[in-house]
């Protein structure tokens, strides 16, 4: 950043924290997600924008290590106690926070204390994937749905208590609950996030929630956002979410589904075209890319050891490598959308969940799909059914280090990534894996419920 865009960007931070300030804001979150897919935050008083847009907040690099129950690990590049990174705030993503009425969220990008970006910035490379996809001439929109139990607040060593008993997509379960849900739609609406739906879900307790696509970056920022938003108000009704993997083990777990689709200029390339189901063949080929990849891609998309306790076949959780014309068994389902809306057309990776950055997420896709342009791939014959009856589909991994294999055999991630963000990701996997190597289904679902 030149001077003059610096002395803009602090012009612009002066501004906001105004307006923060004339709204009775005292505080702002900066938020970064981890490689275990935790969020964390710094917090600096709104007064202090202005500071923090110009210099940073110091933050340690080790946090790119850190395991889901706050342990550490190491790799190659990043770990241990020295070093010193900034947060910078996106000043374009600012919100003030409807359910924490005091307070405003943004992402923040991290750079050294030199001004170059660091390398394990997995926001960053969201922005890199999206802006190679660009210079291919192809846009990308993305949307995550958010999938969440909401439980009675009690000891987390409890089973877990449901504070409806309302059945799968029931409206019982809406009308059970329908301030708390209402209060929700509410703060999305005051916070400017449009919402496509929300619905009671299949397991007990659980709901979704989908929101208007975004550029990658701004869809991996709404799960932020999102995610957080259903935290606050579900502490304002005395309420606890849990956006992990699974709740109850052998029972129906949570996803983080990502859609997405391509577009040049004001066309939506999943139509319109001579391929499957009326893809064109930019389409097409982008998509074979992520299928192909699906087994490395779930060290990113699924990656604690309680992923693996969802992604069961016959679940809708995608368990299987495999495509279909709205199949929610096949982990890349294929939505042809209505005729008359240009934009219905889309793709929906179903073997993702939420322990996942969405960050890491959006752009390995990217990666993926980028990759599967540059080899031409076509894509195989739709599955009809449920894959377990066919008896001839390819199953996914169904543990962390199998995917873990994969993941460290792919050239496309690593080329994508970079060493230092690659074998970061591959160090918290694996020391995950041990951290939970020998656990119950029980124990792990315990351990993993209230952390994401």
């Amino acid at each position: 950043m030149d001077t003059e865009q610096r002395e803009q960007a602090r012009a612009r931070a002066r501004e906001e924290a105004g307006r923060l300030a004339a709204e009775g804001i005292v505080g702002t979150a900066l938020t970064w997600v981890d490689n275990a897919g935790l969020t964390r935050v710094k917090a600096v008083p709104a007064t202090r924008l202005e500071h923090a847009v110009q210099w940073g907040v110091g933050m340690s690099p080790v946090f790119d290590v850190y395991l889901v129950d706050d342990s550490m690990t190491t790799s190659r590049h990043v770990g241990g106690p020295d070093g010193d990174l900034r947060l910078f705030p996106d000043l374009d993503r600012l919100t003030p926070l409807a359910a924490q009425p005091r307070w405003a969220w943004a992402p923040a990008d991290r750079y050294d204390v030199s001004g170059r970006e660091h390398p394990v910035c997995q926001r960053r490379f969201a922005q890199r994937m999206a802006e190679r996809a660009r210079e291919r001439g192809i846009g990308v929109l993305m949307g995550f749905e958010t999938e969440w139990v909401v439980t009675t607040v009690g000891p987390p060593e409890r089973e877990p208590r449901y504070p409806t008993a309302g059945p799968a997509y029931g409206m019982t379960r809406l009308v059970d609950l329908s301030d708390y849900l209402a209060d929700l739609l509410d703060a999305l609406q005051a916070q400017r996030v449009e919402v496509l739906q929300l619905h009671p879900e299949y397991a007990p307790g659980q709901f979704e929630v989908s929101v208007a696509p975004a550029d990658p970056v701004g869809a991996a920022d709404l799960a932020v956002l999102v995610r957080q938003t259903i935290r606050g108000v579900s502490a304002q009704h005395g309420l606890e979410p849990s956006f992990a993997p699974v709740v109850t083990p052998g029972a129906v777990g949570s996803g983080g589904h990502l859609h997405l689709s391509l577009w040049q200029g004001d066309r939506n390339l999943c139509r319109g075209g001579d391929g499957p189901c009326g893809m064109t063949a930019t389409s097409e080929a982008f998509l074979a890319g992520v299928l192909r990849a699906l087994p490395a891609l779930l060290a990113v998309g699924a990656p604690s050891p309680a992923s693996y306790l969802r992604l069961e076949p016959s679940r809708w959780a995608g368990a299987y490598q495999c495509w279909g014309l709205e199949n929610r068994e096949a982990a890349l389902r294929f939505v042809a959308g209505a005729p008359e809306d240009p934009g219905g057309a889309n793709a929906e990776v179903k073997c993702f969940d939420q322990a996942a950055n969405p960050y890491l997420a959006t752009g390995a896709v990217i990666a993926a799909g980028l990759a599967g342009l540059d080899s031409g791939l076509t894509l195989p014959p739709p599955v009809a059914g449920d894959p377990v009856r066919e008896g001839r589909e390819k199953r996914l991994p169904t543990s962390l280090p199998a995917a873990l294999e994969h993941f460290e055999a792919s050239d496309t991630l690593r080329e994508a990534l970079g060493d230092p963000l690659f074998e970061s990701i591959a160090a918290v996997r694996r020391a995950e894996a041990e951290l939970f190597a020998g656990a119950s289904p029980q124990d792990i679902a315990a351990a993993t419920r209230g952390r994401y």
